[in-house]
């Protein structure tokens, strides 16, 4: 790498952060504008104070459950690509890398986690970056089926969210149709990245051939490598289904948080709410609001999660917007807790310093990488 690589890497890393921090600022600056106007501060702070703490602990332990999941899954996509890991270190390294991801703008998780299995297991920069993009992938799938799902069951009941009230500019038809849209887009994507893996062509010869003496031919030759990463969990349809299995376990252990968190506020069975319809409503209300969060207009999706959450709630059981807010506050706030927990403790174990990562900088750059702050 000469100095004009790093020097340029260095400086599209600053730019990125500083977008994303302007990005994070105006979002809290447009949602603070909202909740002044259409939002009663004693009522938010007195639904937020009156929240069970055992229906909260619950929902803690629930979202606890769902890291090592998320660590047997990402090793399954590893092992598909031929690298092998102990459960407990991939789960660590996510910990690290989404902690990083939450604190750290120009997604510097994904550096994190490629230097960790690069220093620690060996695992070549472009396979630890295409593993990510196949773990994303899963969960955006993974996502908008539980969120179809959900929606499909509360229609049947007879409610939609589409019929109720706007909060500002923020309306239940605004958010779930920008959830469909990602969430359509996501299951395109991957469907036609997994159909191109799968197939017998091989572009990866041709692309190295034209682009052998060009300066690029270093950011090609890491994209096609990642191509192949990803060609080979494709072609292990067991693979495929495994981690399909364990995305939708880590949603739904994330959704059931959620849900954990509205019974704190609102109750179960002979509360607010019955439990099935806090069950549907939780589920789409999660799904439209990490979805929301793929939009890197903010760090690690902060008032965009709340926004989407709070409209879904609101719309499809009529409750008031302080208590569905203090919900989407208390559910985003336990888990990035979590997140940032566990993350300090495995970035403690590892020793790593606030430069880890950059050297991986370039790589995740070179293949492209999914969106991050999932």
């Amino acid at each position: 790498m000469t100095g004009d690589d790093l020097r340029g890497r260095v400086r599209a890393g600053v730019s990125r952060g500083r977008l994303t921090l302007a990005g994070t600022l105006l979002v809290l600056g447009l949602s603070a504008a909202i909740l002044v106007r259409r939002v009663d501060a004693n009522a938010l702070v007195e639904s937020l104070a009156a929240a069970d703490p055992a229906a909260l602990a619950l929902g803690l332990v629930a979202y606890l459950l769902s890291w090592p999941i998320r660590g047997r899954r990402y090793g399954d996509v590893l092992a598909a690509m031929g690298r092998r890991c102990r459960t407990g270190f991939l789960t660590a390294t996510v910990f690290a890398s989404q902690t990083a991801n939450l604190v750290v703008p120009a997604r510097a998780g994904d550096g994190v986690r490629a230097y960790l299995l690069k220093e620690r297991r060996d695992v070549p920069y472009p396979t630890g970056v295409a593993s990510l993009a196949v773990e994303r992938a899963f969960d955006l799938v993974a996502i908008g089926a539980l969120g179809g799902v959900a929606l499909a069951a509360l229609l049947l009941t007879g409610r939609s969210p589409l019929s109720g009230r706007s909060i500002g500019a923020v309306g239940p038809s605004t958010a779930l149709a920008a959830a469909a849209g990602i969430a359509a887009l996501a299951v395109l994507v991957s469907v036609a990245t997994v159909a191109v893996a799968r197939s017998d062509r091989q572009f990866g010869p041709a692309l190295r051939a034209r682009f052998e003496r060009s300066r690029l031919a270093s950011a090609v030759d890491a994209a096609v490598r990642f191509g192949a990463s990803v060609r080979v969990v494709a072609a292990a349809p067991r693979r495929l289904g495994a981690v399909f299995l364990w995305s939708v376990s880590v949603w739904a252990l994330d959704v059931l948080t959620a849900v954990f968190v509205l019974a704190a506020l609102v109750g179960g069975t002979g509360g607010l709410l019955p439990a099935p319809t806090l069950l549907v409503v939780g589920t789409l209300a999660v799904s439209v609001g990490n979805l929301a969060k793929v939009l890197p207009l903010s760090q690690g999706g902060i008032g965009l999660y709340e926004a989407a959450f709070t409209a879904l709630v609101v719309s499809a059981t009529g409750l008031p917007v302080e208590t569905a807010l203090a919900a989407a506050i208390l559910d985003h706030a336990l888990k990035n807790a979590v997140t940032l927990g566990g993350g300090g403790i495995a970035a403690l174990a590892f020793g790593l310093s606030p430069t880890a990562g950059s050297a991986a900088g370039g790589e995740g750059e070179a293949s492209g990488p999914g969106p991050s702050n999932f």
